[in-house]
């Protein structure tokens, strides 16, 4: 057997430097926004507007880190389709929970009971 059967093939090396420096450029570009949030915490801007901002900035990275650095880029749609059914099923899970257990449902009952017998009385 020659040695050549088990060479890699010539564009290989380049393809991998490639992706290299695009993970790089990716994790620059994730720091960058980082520091812009970090920079927009302290900036004097209404809550609503710093709040939109920042859960922008969080979905564009986070959806860097899922494309990129988990290779969804590069899996077959239903593995993607099937990511974001299990994050949306998450999501709804979590927002069931804190709805559930907010802060008005967390009361014990004496301390609801006695504020009902308050406004009662009161009316």
């Amino acid at each position: 057997m020659s040695s050549t059967a088990h060479a890699a093939p010539a564009g290989s090396h380049e393809l991998e430097e490639s992706k290299f420096q695009i993970y790089v450029q990716i994790a620059m570009l994730l720091a960058v926004i980082t520091g812009i949030e970090i920079i927009t915490v302290y900036l004097p801007f209404a809550v609503p507007i710093l709040f939109t901002v920042l859960v922008v900035f969080s979905i564009v990275k986070f959806m860097f880190v899922i494309f990129f650095f988990m290779h969804l880029r590069w899996d077959r749609p239903f593995c993607t389709i099937l990511f974001f059914i299990g994050l949306v099923l998450a999501g709804g899970t979590m927002w069931a929970l804190l709805k559930l257990f907010g802060s008005e449902a967390s009361k014990p009952i004496t301390t609801a009971l006695v504020e009902t017998v308050r406004f009662v009385a009161a009316a």
